[in-house]
């Protein structure tokens, strides 16, 4: 499967070859793309030291001294972030906790490991604190993985398309969680270098990162689908390409990967703990049932939310917007690999997740979909490729709809009203 040649911009694209923000655009491409992406953590870090300064100290784990008012690292550290950090002080458990009655416990098990192993080496090195250190190491992972994006796009639909969804994507409401002690940018750069990967057919790359991914965030199902689709891609390009033996024992290899990937933690934990399903039941307990239910959780909390009716109907309205969104010609500049990816991950988690306020973070990894709605998904070969005319002022829209929405999202789901509250 070989994607199109980056150089091949869209027609507007190439009748502004000679202008100066076109020289710009290919000299000093990455550099903008961090600039960009780093001017959104900015907007974030202060508006997330602005709601410290609203923050209830009791809200926050093992929170400041009395008297002194919560400030941004403590912020950094609040929900899954904490669990982090025990998994840096303690460790996984030995015994699965339970309480008086026997039920499981929510435990460390639950959150994959490179994460907190990385924090706990930086913090071994360098002294410092674990919310320094955490948010420190979000910060740059996702800075790299913006990077990554950037790349990954402009080698499907060009430049300057790259450069602005990259900076939607960067304003998004979840986006502060990219700062935050979580996995999200982690995954995200593993998520991204992987797609890269088999979109250029580095197979040995693509299978080092599908294991890594197993050690970061429970993706690696729809990775495999993604990475079928490649291999299927590559496969039926044979005549032209020939395919060699090391190139089908390396294709195999990444397919064999994202297998393994998906099952290595949930191995472990049940290798661990002596209960084979201890990581499934660990999951369950933060699901609304106390059981993992396929697909039917997004209907009943829909209702939950909005009535019986109106939930399960505008569910099904919005998957069936997004998946249009995917399937349309207005999407065919994605190619094959993103637009598997992103169909795929939707599939996963209408399969495994409960939805609520933490639907927000895992929609992050719906990057390509920025892509789409700036209108520059479109095919280079399609006639109604011509015109980009509007894809910077939609750009400009959605990335100051995504500062604001970011203001709410900090607000209402970042900062803790204790004694309960809804997660980010």
């Amino acid at each position: 499967m070989t994607e199109p040649d980056a150089s091949a911009a869209p027609a507007s694209e190439r009748g502004r070859a000679g202008s100066p923000w076109r020289r710009l655009l290919e000299q000093r491409f990455l550099p903008l793309v961090v600039a960009g992406y780093l001017a959104c953590r900015f907007f974030s870090f202060v508006v997330i030291s602005l709601v410290a300064g609203h923050q209830d100290p009791g809200g926050i784990p093992r929170g400041p001294e009395d008297g002194v008012q919560p400030g941004y690292l403590d912020m950094t550290r609040v929900w899954d972030g904490d669990w982090y950090r025990r998994i840096v002080e303690e460790g996984y458990p030995d015994v699965l906790p339970r309480d008086e009655q026997g039920e499981l416990q929510q435990n460390q098990w639950a959150f994959y490991p490179l994460f907190p192993m990385l924090v706990r080496a930086l913090m071994t090195v360098t002294g410092g604190s674990f919310g320094l250190v955490a948010s420190s190491l979000a910060l740059v992972l996702g800075t790299a993985a913006a990077a990554v994006m950037a790349v990954l796009l402009r080698d499907r639909v060009g430049p300057f398309v790259a450069l602005c969804a990259v900076l939607v994507y960067a304003a998004s409401p979840p986006s502060p969680t990219l700062q935050l002690a979580y996995t999200e940018s982690l995954a995200m750069l593993l998520l991204t270098g992987f797609l890269l990967a088999v979109s250029r057919e580095k197979w040995g790359v693509a299978i080092a990162l599908a294991l890594l991914t197993g050690l970061a965030r429970p993706i690696a199902v729809p990775l495999g689908l993604v990475a079928l689709v490649a291999v299927i891609w590559r496969w039926r390009d044979r005549t032209d390409r020939p395919i060699g033996r090391g190139e089908y024992a390396a294709m195999l290899g990444a397919l064999v990967a994202c297998g393994v990937s998906g099952l290595m933690w949930a191995t472990y934990a049940g290798w661990r703990t002596g209960i084979r399903s201890a990581y499934t039941d660990t999951m369950a307990t933060w699901r609304a049932e106390g059981e993992i239910h396929p697909f039917t959780p997004w209907f009943k909390n829909a209702g939950y939310a909005l009535g019986d009716t109106t939930g399960p109907l505008l569910v099904v309205v919005l998957v069936g917007l997004v998946v249009l969104a995917f399937a349309g010609p207005w999407a065919a500049g994605l190619g094959p690999v993103l637009r598997t990816w992103s169909l795929g991950y939707l599939l996963y988690l209408g399969a495994v997740l409960d939805p609520w306020t933490s639907t927000y973070r895992y929609l992050l990894f719906l990057f390509p979909l920025a892509v789409v709605a700036i209108g520059g998904g479109w095919a280079r070969t399609d006639p109604r490729a011509r015109e980009f005319r509007f894809t910077g002022l939609r750009t400009v829209v959605l990335v100051g709809l995504g500062l604001a929405w970011q203001v709410w999202w900090i607000w209402e789901l970042l900062r803790i009203i204790p004694p309960a509250d809804n997660p980010i």
